[in-house]
């Protein structure tokens, strides 16, 4: 069965008081109005913003750890997937990680018309997801120290990225790296760009 088959095989599974939404999303596929920097990969974001939500893919990393880091950033938001980067000379992968991370969420801070929708961040590190959602509360409740006794690493960026996280109030999505993702893949070659300039 072709891809074409497939989808007219799911259309017709679709009830007719979801046709509406369903016609919509495709009118916006079938008018390109989705990031094609990536099209060859043909893998669409994890998570459809049909619905007003705003799906943003994260990254980070470096050369030599510590070395030369950049982190990248898409913000896919009605119908139109933004990018944005930074690096500095010498830093962590974990550290660009926490930065793309805070860039992300600062857009959305930033930005009037994003208030009040769903946001949905998708990073491949487990360092921040797990720090962010799971981890954070204990290093808070033991004055920044962790399990070990020892003081959190990069509790600056922590700390800001907490207060973000309680502002904005993301939903966190943990993607595999390096696995065909468009969106995650895009934000390794921001990372890579930006790495280049300090090298």
């Amino acid at each position: 069965m072709t891809l074409r088959e497939q989808a007219q095989s799911l259309l017709e599974k679709i009830p007719d008081e979801s046709l509406e939404s369903a016609i919509e999303s495709l009118k916006k596929l079938a008018e390109n109005k989705v990031d094609k920097s990536s099209e060859s990969k043909n893998v669409q974001p994890k998570t459809a913003n049909s619905d007003g939500s705003i799906v943003i893919y994260t990254d980070g990393g470096c050369h030599g750890n510590p070395g030369p880091g950049g982190w990248g950033i898409v913000v896919i938001a009605d119908g139109e997937a933004r990018s944005l980067s930074g690096g500095e000379k010498i830093t962590t992968n974990n550290r660009m990680e926490l930065l793309a991370a805070i860039n992300a969420l600062s857009v959305v801070a930033n930005t009037p018309s994003f208030c009040g929708r769903k946001i949905v961040l998708n990073t491949d590190s487990k360092y921040v997801k797990n720090g962010i959602t799971s981890w954070i509360s204990g290093w808070k409740k033991n004055g920044w120290k962790t399990s070990k006794k020892t003081d959190v690493l990069n509790r600056d960026l922590w700390e800001t990225l907490d207060n973000l996280n309680e502002s904005v109030k993301p939903e966190w999505s943990w993607v595999k790296g390096h696995a065909g993702i468009e969106y995650n893949e895009k934000c390794d070659q921001l990372c890579q760009e930006e790495i280049a300039k300090f090298e």
